[in-house]
């Protein structure tokens, strides 16, 4: 795949999750409230670490590129 087809698979998948963002916000609610996302807070400062949900994201971007560029 050259590299011009990689910028505009890329650019469609961002357009994806803008129109996510916009029209259907609840499909990503549960980003950030899974058990195991960090969340601390006090009177000044906030401190917010998505490990769970950094990982099931990596897992899932990692399958779906390996299936687009199978050989």
């Amino acid at each position: 795949m050259n590299t011009g087809r990689f910028f505009i698979a890329g650019g469609a998948v961002l357009i994806l999750i803008g129109l996510i963002l916009v029209y259907a916000p609840w499909l990503l609610g549960w980003f950030g409230r899974l058990p195991g996302d960090i969340r601390i807070q006090d009177e000044h400062k906030s401190i917010f670490i998505p490990f769970t949900s950094m990982i099931i994201i990596s897992v899932v971007l990692t399958l779906i590129i390996n299936l687009l560029f199978r050989r």
